[in-house]
């Protein structure tokens, strides 16, 4: 088991930050199979094909994969941590294009190096004089099929999801940040102090002391901690309701009880509002226009469905008690 020692302190040194480059990249590895989501199958089987015309023409992006390990080193360059909230796809990628060719290979001989040989194309690949410049072509295809033309209201789901997270931590501590983070993460509380537990994560221990945590939260990707440089401490997490954005059930399905009661724009807003929104959040998440999502919420909060509270200039949503039970009764009447 992995631990890691936190203080009050830490609170105030930790971060939250977006990574889209991150997000390519674990698309990509959940199309290759190198990790699971049962909530993404339906995401995973409308992008199967895309991927697969991917790896037919990109055999740079074959190449990415057989070089990336779950539990190992992989060459710090192809994923470089992200250094803010506010990073493009195209800031993160600059960064790896910038890569000096003799770091790349050091880093490359490292992640090979008792991993499983490479196919022989992959070698010539990662032998090129252009190796960083492909590996970066490879991203950057695979951010462009998979990701991009989600990514407004991934990015959407994922921002909420981060100010929730922040809220929780600097109001409430470590235990209320950490709640439902993962079923594999446990927290220890022992006074002002405590222990983030992670399994299957190592059996290592590492303090923080006063350096914080960094949190990036995950459309696609698992749960994984980071305790060694370049990367700060840091925790990526499957940030919540991402799967009520990418995994609808397939169109003719029998509409469950809450779309018969009060139709399906109703019932994709509650469904939506699984992590507290404004409604220019639930507008680019939902992909609709922000008249039609207004007299919604309109009609679901007259109802006693849904609540607001005023935040600064800006009016966040969150279910009731009373939408919290609408949404949890299947098609058949039983409940989750």
């Amino acid at each position: 088991m992995h631990r890691i020692e936190v203080t009050s302190a830490d609170i105030a040194a930790s971060r939250f930050a977006i990574s889209p480059l991150g997000e390519a990249m674990s698309a990509l590895r959940l199309c290759a199979g190198q990790h699971h989501s049962a909530a993404l199958a339906p995401w995973l089987a409308r992008a199967r094909e895309g991927y697969l015309r991917l790896r037919r023409a990109e055999p740079a992006v074959g190449a990415l994969l057989s070089l990336l390990r779950r539990n190992g080193y992989n060459a710090d360059f192809v994923q470089p941590p992200p250094a803010g909230v506010g990073l493009t796809f195209a800031d993160e990628l600059a960064a790896i294009r910038a890569t000096p060719l003799d770091q790349a290979r050091r880093e490359l001989a490292r992640n090979l190096a008792g991993h499983r040989t490479p196919p022989a194309y992959a070698r010539r690949i990662f032998e090129a004089p252009d190796v960083v410049d492909r590996i970066a072509d490879a991203i950057e295809a695979a951010w462009t099929v998979l990701v991009e033309p989600d990514w407004p209201r991934l990015r959407a789901v994922l921002e909420r999801d981060l100010v929730q997270r922040a809220g929780q931590l600097v109001t409430y501590g470590w235990g209320a940040a950490l709640t439902d983070l993962d079923p594999r993460l446990r927290w220890v509380s022992d006074g002002l102090h405590g222990t983030i537990e992670v399994r299957g994560q190592g059996d290592d221990q590492c303090a923080l002391a006063g350096r914080g945590l960094l949190f990036v939260p995950s459309a696609f990707g698992p749960l994984i901690t980071y305790t060694e440089p370049p990367w700060p401490y840091a925790i990526v997490y499957p940030a919540r309701g991402v799967a009520d954005l990418l995994g609808p059930p397939p169109a003719g399905r029998t509409p469950e009880a809450v779309d018969r009661l009060i139709g399906p724009s109703r019932a994709a807003i509650l469904r939506a509002l699984a992590v507290p929104a404004t409604t220019s959040q639930l507008v680019a998440q939902l992909g609709t226009g922000l008249g039609n999502v207004g007299g919604h919420l309109a009609v679901l909060r007259d109802a006693g469905l849904v609540s607001r509270t005023r935040l600064g200039r800006s009016v966040r949503y969150e279910r009731t008690s009373l939408g919290e039970a609408l949404v949890a009764v299947r098609a058949s009447g039983s409940t989750r």
